[in-house]
């Protein structure tokens, strides 16, 4: 079989490649040419205060009544910025500081730490953002880990030109940003691979035990739906991948990032639609109401229905490349469209220990989607059945199916785009 992936190039400014992994074959399209596929045959995948922790007891805090407001930063493992009604920590607590007041230091304690879960529905979920409800406990960030596995697999570690925007023998002259870091798999590869870099990681908990991050990286809890502006100009690249569940509002954070990303830097979003695809490549239409095969995609369709209903969004992946492309502040735009296969086809190599990590992704979602079903008001017992179904599909059909992720990355021209659209 062919395992290949695909990018489409719409202007001057994108690439496009087609790639057999058996050979390798670049096609460049005709200018505003629309993409039909990029495609993978195989995987290789709030509060009005955000907190953060760092590896020692003592963190600084500095409160305003701007945009920057309450600051905590803390030394050892994490640095701390001025936030968007948001509190970090800090390994250099004078790297960033706040402009508007002196920071005071304060005592961390096991109850802000503990402040920051909330347990419902047997997991332990962040207490910052209604808007994203999927757990934050050990189990799903093993589920993570095996998704950033399966991306890297297919996609390589990152963006051709990010090696090249990182290189610097002077420690903190180039800054990364990942947003919605999760377990925080790919930043802290960044600081490693990079470790002359500033590496940032950003979401609603902590990523981990301090004592196994580099020294480079610095964690910041925070609510990214709150703004972006005290990160204005300050990196030179910025990560986004698979957050829209818990972003309200998709193209004011590209908005967002177009100012956080120095001229020259490299962006990098990739989403997934949520939706379920036949072999074909078509999408598997089964809508709520009604409890019945196919069970899979009739769990993503309530899975949809409980983001959207809490604000988050299911459906900008196939925005991504319009939205980056039409937006003026960047130009070298790749797109590329991956089908990630949750049921192999037949004629797969069905040993390939990737299919399995990739059952095991998908399966340990379920689980993970319970208690956003359950907090959205869909009764027990349905969820139950859609769960148990789901299963037993996933596990006994032979008919293929796959997901589908978009991802685009871009370099950031020098073109002022001005403050943030009201």
């Amino acid at each position: 079989m062919s395992y290949y992936y695909y990018f489409c190039m719409d202007s001057d400014d994108e690439e496009s490649e087609s790639m057999d992994y058996g050979s390798q074959d670049y096609v460049d399209e005709d200018e505003r040419t629309e993409t039909e596929s990029t495609d993978v045959s195989m995987v290789d995948e709030t509060a009005s205060m955000t907190r953060s922790i760092s590896g020692s007891s003592r963190y600084t805090r500095s409160d305003d009544t701007s945009d920057m407001s309450s600051v905590v930063s803390g030394p050892t493992r994490f640095s701390g910025s001025s936030v968007s009604s948001a509190t970090s920590f800090t390994h250099n607590p004078s790297s960033v500081a706040s402009e508007d007041s002196e920071p005071e230091v304060i005592e961390i304690t096991h109850e802000m730490h503990a402040a920051m879960y909330k347990h419902e529905f047997g997991r332990s979920l962040n207490n910052y953002s209604d808007v994203y409800r999927l757990p934050v406990d050990e189990e799903e960030l093993g589920r993570l880990s095996k998704q950033h596995y399966m991306l890297e697999r297919i996609m390589g570690k990152y963006p051709p030109p990010l090696p090249y925007i990182l290189q610097s023998n002077t420690p903190g002259e180039k800054a990364v940003l990942d947003l919605g870091c999760g377990n925080g798999d790919w930043i802290i590869s960044v600081a490693r691979d990079f470790p002359n870099c500033d590496a940032v990681a950003v979401d609603l908990v902590p990523i981990g035990d301090a004592s196994d991050l580099p020294p480079n990286i610095r964690c910041e809890i925070d609510d990214i739906n709150l703004g972006l502006s005290h990160f204005y100009g300050q990196f030179d690249v910025v990560h986004c991948r698979l957050i829209a569940p818990g972003i309200s509002d998709y193209y004011r954070l590209i908005e967002d990032v177009a100012r956080v990303v120095r001229p020259g830097g490299l962006v990098e979003f990739g989403e997934s639609d949520c939706y379920v695809y036949d072999g074909n490549k078509q999408r598997v239409h089964a809508p709520m109401g009604e409890l019945a095969a196919p069970w899979w995609p009739r769990w993503m369709s309530y899975l949809r229905a409980a983001i959207r209903q809490g604000g988050g969004n299911t459906e900008v992946a196939g925005d991504l490349r319009d939205w980056i492309r039409d937006h003026g502040a960047f130009h070298t735009i790749h797109y590329q469209n991956i089908w990630l296969p949750l049921i192999p086809a037949p004629d797969d190599d069905h040993d390939d220990p990737i299919f399995s990590v990739m059952k095991d992704d998908v399966l340990t979602f379920i689980r993970s989607g319970r208690p956003l079903l359950l907090g959205r008001g869909f009764p027990e017992d349905v969820v139950i059945t859609l769960e148990e179904n789901a299963v037993r599909e996933l596990n006994e059909s032979d008919e293929p199916c796959f997901s589908r992720f978009q991802r685009v990355w871009a370099i950031r021209n020098d073109v002022d785009i001005g403050p943030m659209p009201g």
